[in-house]
């Protein structure tokens, strides 16, 4: 990607197809972000290292129609539910709902066909934070399962403070339940695996989960487990740990209980890749952060650059409410009523 900065911040139509259009968004520094219609898609996302060079920090692929079939979520808006509902159902006011099954006999990021899977209605619009760009789209009374007619916007932004921030909100004509989240996966140097990435997860428990990854109800402490981040870590010091949580999610795949207010805009995770210098802050209003290892990537999928994605390729972290809240009333809730909005922002920021 270019290297040199644009004189001010930018957005622009890359591409139109049939499955919509790729838009880049630029800020005067040259941060640069490719996101599609399709999925919400990041596409790309160029930073600066200590020396001012840019390179592409997530994964994913050159060409939107690879990500049918060839994505594992790589960089998309997840909903209606980011995370598990176990054995795909839940109760509402006394009714069973029954989701589409798509992980096992649960729910995953909401269901066979989800927000991941639908073209947006896109548009560029203004704003005072940056380069900005606004997805919507209308989830019908019933799709995979979920009640209510879903309004859904999310809004993209490129800031000037170099951040990639995401503003969600949702509105719904029934009572129903929402977690939405974005799916990146980050490699800070561009290129490998992210062992030595350093890791700080702002949270002194976390959701220990059953064999199928679906939280037991316990909120443990991270204290003397492979769990505690509460310092800067390297994830290859502990993701190999002769630990039964760690086994059962082939590496980190688990929620994380953000020592914030929920709704709070506070600090999630901090990670930082010494090689190239890069600092990535995660900021958020949701009350966890599911932390994942790319555990599943087993050199199958070929992505940008003809990289061949292999596990430890790249984290993510997914701020959100815990997995199978629905099922668990001592989790805070994520019931949505008629008449109130759901509003939920996550922020990407980068740093040297």
């Amino acid at each position: 990607m270019d290297s040199a900065p644009m004189s001010k911040s930018k957005v622009r139509v890359v591409s139109k197809g049939r499955l919509g259009e790729i838009f880049e968004l630029r800020n005067q520094a040259g941060m640069e972000a490719r996101i599609a219609a399709y999925g919400g898609t990041v596409m790309s996302l160029a930073v600066a290292d200590a020396r001012g060079n840019f390179a592409d920090v997530v994964l994913g692929h050159d060409k939107v129609e690879d990500y049918l079939d060839k994505s594992p979520y790589f960089g998309c808006l997840i909903g209606r539910y980011g995370n598990r509902i176990a054995k795909a159902r839940f109760t509402l006011d006394g009714k069973q709902y029954k989701l589409a099954a798509n992980d096992g006999e649960n729910s995953l990021h909401g269901g066979i066909k989800s927000f991941d899977k639908v073209v947006w209605s896109a548009q560029p619009v203004e704003s005072a934070l940056g380069a900005a760009l606004e997805l919507k789209y209308s989830s019908p009374d019933g799709e995979e399962g979920f009640p209510g007619n879903l309004a859904v916007a999310a809004l993209y932004t490129v800031t000037e403070d170099n951040s990639l921030r995401i503003d969600f909100s949702a509105t719904t004509d029934q009572k129903t339940i929402v977690s939405l989240t974005h799916h990146s996966y980050f490699n800070l140097a561009g290129k490998g695996d992210i062992l030595n990435h350093q890791v700080l997860m702002n949270a002194k428990r976390f959701t220990p989960v059953d064999a199928t990854l679906i939280p037991t109800g316990e909120l443990r402490p991270v204290a003397g487990t492979p769990f505690d981040f509460t310092r800067a870590t390297p994830i290859g010091a502990r993701i190999d740990a002769d630990d039964e949580q760690i086994r059962r999610g082939a590496g980190y795949d688990h929620n994380w209980v953000i020592d914030k207010q929920p709704g709070e805009l506070g600090l999630v995770a901090r990670v930082n890749e010494a090689e190239s210098g890069r600092v990535m802050e995660v900021f958020a209003t949701a009350p966890g952060a599911q932390l994942y290892t790319g555990n599943h990537l087993d050199g199958t999928i070929t992505g940008k650059r003809g990289w061949r994605y292999t596990k430890r390729s790249a984290l993510c972290i997914e701020p959100g409410y815990y997995p199978d809240t629905p099922n668990h009333p001592s989790f805070p809730s994520c019931v949505l009523n008629p008449g109130a909005t759901y509003m939920q922002t996550i922020i990407y920021k980068f740093s040297v």
